[in-house]
């Protein structure tokens, strides 16, 4: 009976650690599948031209990444502008401050906002994101503009990455102990000051966990962003700008590519560029968090 037991122990062992290599090994094939898709391009141009030239022109065979990699930048921070304090902010009033109605009534709206699909979101920002920027915003800082802009791609994108923002900052909010909230309470603390200097400050690590994931999310959207953005080649120099995120350019062109030779291979090293921003902002923010655990444990 106890041999039968450690053979069954061994089993479930090594049979999770394969399942884990596998996991593991997709990440890794996906990155050695677009290197090697990509090397036909290498071999044309220096990845330092790449990188930093403005021209895309695939026609004339130049393949100028820089106005992609600010276009996702742009709209990726944008949106985190928006969503990150209105996130916060509403984490900290759901837990603290409303009442059980309320939040009976809150979170079943969250999970609507996380199941809409993105083609709708990309859909409402043609119909009221744009015109308000065309009309209303951009005319009060004096700029003319169609409306299709980074702005509205990372106004769209703000608020397609609320629903998972929102509910990791609930779920590490509610973690924190009762009993560090009535300590500072009972010391003379106000709520707020309470909620600024204890639970803020023990919530960090987690609150930036959910920074991350929704940031991880927001790089790789490409439908509703896509709709708004303009999709226009060129480094945004406004936020009423167009811009063209690099899933916009393979969403918009992959069907393209044989007609034009190095466009396979361009459109590939596209997507091994967005994997490795993604890889490379996971890497920073796990370092990061780290840090922040360190310095609490510390």
């Amino acid at each position: 009976m106890l041999n039968t037991r450690l053979v069954k122990d061994t089993l479930v062992k090594r049979s999770t650690l394969l399942l884990l290599l596998i996991s593991l090994s997709v990440v890794v094939i996906i990155a050695v599948g677009l290197t090697i898709k990509s090397i036909p391009l290498f071999e044309y141009s220096n990845i330092f031209q790449l990188l930093t030239d403005k021209v895309w022109s695939p026609m004339k065979g130049s393949f100028g990444f820089l106005p992609f990699i600010a276009g996702t930048l742009a709209v990726t921070l944008i949106s985190l502008a928006i969503a990150i304090p209105l996130c916060v902010l509403t984490a900290i009033y759901l837990t603290e401050y409303a009442s059980d109605t309320l939040k009976n009534m809150m979170f079943p709206l969250v999970n609507i906002l996380a199941a809409i699909p993105p083609v709708l979101y990309g859909v409402w920002g043609v119909l009221f994101i744009v015109p308000l920027i065309q009309l209303y915003i951009a005319p009060v800082f004096g700029v003319v503009t169609s409306g299709y802009s980074v702005l509205a791609g990372g106004i769209v994108l703000a608020v397609m990455i609320f629903p998972i923002m929102i509910s990791i900052m609930v779920e590490v909010l509610q973690t924190i102990p009762y009993e560090l909230k009535a300590a500072s309470l009972s010391l003379g603390a106000t709520k707020w000051d309470t909620i600024k200097h204890v639970i803020l400050k023990k919530a960090r690590p987690g609150i930036v966990a959910a920074i991350v994931l929704s940031t991880s999310r927001a790089f790789g959207e490409t439908i509703a962003v896509l709709m708004v953005c303009g999709n226009v080649a060129k480094v945004p120099t406004s936020v009423f700008d167009a811009g063209y995120p690099i899933p916009a350019l393979i969403a918009n062109n992959f069907g393209e590519m044989m007609s034009i030779p190095l466009y396979e291979s361009a459109l590939m090293f596209s997507a091994l560029l967005l994997f490795v921003i993604i890889f490379v902002f996971n890497l920073i923010s796990r370092l990061i968090l780290r840090r922040l655990e360190g310095a609490q444990h510390g």
